[in-house]
């Protein structure tokens, strides 16, 4: 890590609360990626990812699980709840955190596509499609049971 005594940059973890990491460096060089292999590990269109180097990555709390999803990568994802955590390429000196599981991932925006062969056809189409905010079809019993049980975005 740069700076064990500074602030983190950002912060995040998974959606159950058992596994949280800080990040000691601003992350960069966020992307979507379309390959099979990360639509697959997202159960998504593309994987959303930022990165940072290994050492400004550190978990706070537990760890996560790890899968070789091939020679050249490792990704990481929680135990308990299945979130997906992380991605790596085994012989860089990177690590990149899912998006999604960062507490304000609004802060990140990608710069880049990979895997574009593979992109799903409906991708293209997804910004046109109408749009209903939750509150507007669920009644407020339906909104009580859907209450979030999944750890807040922060530690």
């Amino acid at each position: 890590m740069s700076d064990q005594t500074t602030r983190p940059a950002m912060t995040g973890g998974c959606q159950c609360g058992a596994v949280r990491y800080a990040l000691y460096s601003e992350p960069t060089h966020a992307s979507i990626c379309h390959c099979r292999m990360c639509q697959k590990a997202f159960g998504n269109y593309f994987a959303a990812l930022t990165g940072v180097p290994n050492r400004d990555l550190v978990w706070t709390k537990g760890a996560p699980g790890t899968f070789r999803s091939s020679e050249a990568v490792e990704r990481g994802f929680c135990r308990e709840c299945g979130t997906p955590l992380t991605f790596r390429y085994v012989e860089q000196d990177r690590i990149c955190v899912s998006i999604g599981s960062l507490d304000e991932p609004g802060r990140i925006r990608p710069e880049i596509q990979y895997g574009v062969e593979s992109r799903l056809p409906a991708f293209a189409t997804l910004h046109v499609l109408e749009g209903e905010r939750t509150e507007d079809y669920a009644t407020p019993a339906d909104l009580e049971k859907m209450k979030s049980r999944q750890h807040p975005d922060h530690d």
